[in-house]
């Protein structure tokens, strides 16, 4: 069911405790999305799944057993820091890097024919990475790291450097990987893409977890029982109907449909509050209000750190 697991997993550099008893659970054929403020312990969770270093306590395990360096071969991973060689030849250097990740010479040539004619680089294949733009070389880096195809990716900010035009691209193919069951683990600080695309988050604060779930249900236990309605008819006929009944924080004029949003108690009262104004307005709409998932991590993170001090280590 989960193809990464950590479990108590801590990490000390020098005086500084990087992370702290942290346990995530990332279900197969999912996209994880892995969030927190800078330095908030992140990408040292990413290293220790990576195994570029390990833990002081704690264990992973990868597809239900412990991590083992061979596993490495069935991983991905996109740094937020890239690593292109700038005086190797883009071709040469896709070759020699799929080679790395255990394909054929043959193999390798064959899968990376079929990304750039996919991607529309093939006329960079002789061009040396100093020759491209920012954005250039993030494509021919997120290539490389798919290539072997491996059964978790990890995306560390994977749409820095890229127009909008290429960050739809990137996004369509990291949902195309889902759909073939590749599981990703997504670090980002850009909430929406969040929303767009992850499953399941977690939340790393200074050095803990402090905050998981799937993102439906996250952004469904911070919302405030606020509903907003939409409707057509007189203003003043809603409010009356619903004034001494229910907390009618505003209503909305200015555009030709007019909107009030309405806080409940419960949800339970969304009907009674619906027998409320059927009889004087027409609705149009009837949806709750919930918070964003930026909204979520400000609210979160601001908690946490009133609570034990307000800077991250």
């Amino acid at each position: 069911m989960y193809l990464i697991e950590t479990k108590g997993i801590e990490k000390h550099y020098s005086n500084h405790l990087a992370l702290d008893d942290v346990s995530i659970k990332v279900p197969q054929g999912s996209i994880y999305g892995l969030l927190g403020p800078n330095g908030a312990g992140k990408t040292t969770l990413i290293r220790i799944i990576n195994q570029i270093t390990g833990p002081d306590k704690g264990e992973v395990l990868f597809d239900g057993h412990p991590l083992k360096p061979n596993d490495i071969y069935r991983i991905g991973y996109l740094p937020e820091e890239r690593g292109l060689y700038k005086k190797m030849k883009v071709g040469e250097q896709a070759l020699f890097l799929a080679q790395l990740k255990g394909l054929s010479r043959a193999e390798a040539l064959k899968r990376l024919k079929y990304w750039f004619e996919r991607f529309e680089i093939q006329a960079w294949w002789n061009k040396k990475i100093e020759e491209l733009s920012k954005g250039m070389a993030q494509k021919v880096q997120f290539l490389v790291t798919i290539i072997h195809e491996p059964e978790l990716l990890i995306f560390d900010e994977p749409f820095s450097g890229f127009d909008p035009i290429n960050v739809q691209l990137v996004k369509d193919e990291i949902l195309a990987l889902k759909r073939k069951g590749t599981t990703i683990i997504f670090s980002t600080h850009n909430m929406a893409s969040v929303e767009e695309l992850c499953d399941h988050i977690t939340l790393i604060n200074k050095s803990r977890n402090i905050l998981s779930g799937q993102i439906d249900e996250v952004r469904q236990s911070y919302g405030s029982n606020v509903f907003e309605i939409s409707f057509r008819g007189e203003p003043a006929a809603l409010q009356q109907s619903l004034d001494g009944k229910f907390d009618l924080l505003n209503i909305d004029t200015e555009n030709s449909l007019p909107k009030a949003q309405v806080r409940l108690n419960t949800q339970l009262e969304s009907n009674k509050l619906l027998q409320a104004i059927i009889p004087v307005v027409d609705i149009v709409s009837f949806n709750p209000i919930v918070p964003s998932m930026h909204d979520i991590f400000i609210q979160v993170v601001q908690e946490y750190n009133q609570k034990h001090g307000a800077t991250n280590n």
